[in-house]
């Protein structure tokens, strides 16, 4: 159940609201100034505050300044007279979700307050698809756990503010619709139409109709006249999903779209002025078909001014946990079961699979797990088997991660063949030092690193230097070994 914080000098109209916000089962606080708001959400956690702007001991505007600053994840709705709206407006843009003119009525302050807490949901449901997002929570703030999180977050609450076009770019299922949707709800077309259009799903031929629309008898077919998606959108924002798949012939009357903000239905003579927002997203590598002509430059210029990168499920493996608590939890509301969440062993495998699928697949693995589990936890026999089977295999390239060594691996590829005694004397490995002074000394990250090395120059030698089969016999993801490869400064080509 949400909170909210009701600020007004007006006796008469603070206890209204509070009545009206209590029968929609709000909890509901009170204060009489900006400066009783101010210590009232440094002592509790409001989800929104409703704020009138002229009151005595600190105004609206100066409270609202201080209270984003404490805490930005607040929703504040300002109250204000009719000859005021054009303040409101202006503390609208300092970080106010909205503003409602007195008198106020009880429906329209409510559906104001559900529609600004949907908002507020969506770009929280989006974060679990941005980079190295989690659940972490400081004092109940919804707060990432790292610098990456923190900039992603960043950057969707700017562009939100901003009419700027936005190109969001990540794999299918890693969230690019929601992070779209949280940018358009949470800025100043929120109350506009938010339109999407799958590019990839239509065929060619189509696709202009789709967008810019067309006159009755324009070609076979047409037999009324149809308004697209770009007319529809008038005032609101187009999400332009997996953009990439679209023609250059396509591609230019986007660009004129962009540039003029207009366009011509198919079969007319006329243009069309539109104000739409463009929000695109695809998984495609837009700097090679640029290089390879199939994607035009000044296009993606325009597009990619301040670029949102989601990254795959597969890179971002610590934050699974968080994921899997997120879904655990979100299942039990939509099933009513109490469900704790996943084993050890359970955690463990779907921390370890590869997720070609993304964020899509992760959740519908769990959803699966609730249908199948009988039991207070999720157990690895109610995982689909394609995740019990799954790989695991390093999973993603950060520096400072290390694939761990299948000592059974080592041991079925190399040591068990057979060797010479000279040859499997090789491979005796020294764990601890001895200095001059006879003191014995023990490093596991050095001993590990020697160990790597020698088994890996060994592998090669084996296997005459060649990757594949090395990769293979040894049993070491081959993006691993060309890592190791490097850091360890080893030519292959020696052992061919």
């Amino acid at each position: 159940m949400h909170r909210v914080l009701v600020v007004d000098d007006d006796k008469v109209l603070q206890d209204s609201v509070k009545k009206a916000l209590e029968f929609h089962h709000f909890f509901v606080d009170v204060a009489d100034n900006g400066k009783e708001a101010l210590n009232a959400v440094t002592r509790q956690k409001y989800d929104l505050v409703v704020m009138d702007v002229n009151m005595p001991e600190m105004d609206g505007i100066e409270a609202l300044t201080h209270i984003k600053k404490y805490d930005p994840s607040i929703i504040v709705l300002i109250l204000t007279a009719y000859s005021n709206v054009s303040d409101a407006v202006k503390v609208v843009k300092e970080g106010a979700y909205n503003y409602l003119e007195k008198p106020i009525s009880s429906e329209n302050l409510v559906a104001l307050i559900k529609r600004a807490l949907k908002a507020r949901s969506l770009v929280e449901t989006s974060l679990f698809s941005a980079p190295t997002l989690s659940l972490g929570k400081s004092e109940d703030k919804f707060v990432g756990e790292s610098d990456v999180m923190k900039k992603v977050f960043n950057v969707i609450s700017k562009l939100a503010q901003v009419n700027t076009p936005v190109l969001i770019r990540g794999e299918s299922g890693t969230g690019k619709e929601l992070v779209a949707k949280a940018i358009h709800f949470n800025g100043p077309r929120k109350d506009e139409k938010f339109v999407t259009i799958n590019l990839a799903a239509i065929p060619d031929n189509l696709i202009e109709s789709e967008l810019f629309g067309h006159e009755k008898g324009a070609f076979t077919g047409a037999s009324e006249r149809k308004i697209g998606k770009f007319q529809y959108a008038d005032g609101g924002t187009l999400f332009l999903d997996e953009i990439g798949d679209v023609s250059p012939t396509m591609q230019v009357k986007l660009l004129r779209v962009l540039q003029e903000r207009i366009f011509t239905p198919v079969g007319s003579n006329r243009d069309i002025k539109v104000d739409v927002r463009i929000i695109a997203a695809s998984h495609k590598p837009f700097e090679e078909m640029i290089k390879d002509g199939r994607f035009r430059e000044d296009l993606f210029y325009r597009l990619n001014v301040l670029p949102v990168y989601l990254p795959p499920l597969r890179e971002r493996q610590a934050d699974i946990g968080h994921l899997v608590d997120y879904y655990v939890k979100y299942f039990n509301g939509i099933h009513g079961l109490n469900i704790k969440g996943p084993t050890d062993d359970a955690l463990a495998q779907l921390k370890g699979y590869a997720w070609p699928g993304n964020i899509r697949e992760l959740r519908n693995v769990i959803e699966h797990a609730f249908i199948i589990e009988s039991s207070e936890q999720i157990h690895l026999t109610s995982l689909p088997e394609v995740v019990r089977k799954g790989s695991s295999a390093q999973t993603h390239d950060e520096e400072d991660e290390e694939s761990p060594i299948d000592f059974k691996g080592i041991k079925d590829s190399v040591l068990d063949q057979e060797r010479t005694e000279e040859e499997t004397s090789a491979y005796k490995f020294t764990f601890a030092t001895v200095d001059e002074n006879d003191d014995v000394s023990m490093d596991f990250q050095a001993a590990k690193d020697k160990f790597e090395k020698e088994f890996i120059l060994h592998a090669l030698k084996f296997n005459k230097g060649k990757i594949n089969q090395t990769a293979l016999k040894a049993n070491i993801p081959k993006k691993t070994l060309l890592r190791k490869i490097e850091k360890y400064e080893i030519n292959p080509k020696e052992f061919y």
